[in-house]
C-alpha cells in the first residue's frame, strides 16, 4: 500500500473536525455516544485536535 502524499494528508484533514484541545474533542465524542470507540490525537498538519476510531482488539 503506498504512502498518502502531502496534498491527500491535507484534505484528509480538511474534511476531518477539529477540537481546541482534547477534551473538547472526548466530550464531542462523549456527546454522540461513542466515546468508547474513539480517540483524540494532535494533527501534524493543523495542530488541532481531531477524533480517530479504536482498532478493536483480537482476541
Amino acid at each position: 500500500m503506498k504512502r498518502p502524499t502531502r496534498g491527500e494528508r491535507h484534505q484528509a484533514c480538511a474534511r476531518k473536525r477539529r477540537y481546541r484541545s482534547q477534551g473538547d474533542a472526548l466530550d464531542a465524542a462523549s456527546l454522540a455516544g461513542v466515546e468508547r470507540q474513539r480517540t483524540a490525537y494532535v494533527c501534524p498538519l493543523c495542530g488541532q485536535w481531531h477524533l480517530a476510531t479504536k482498532p478493536t482488539r483480537a482476541r
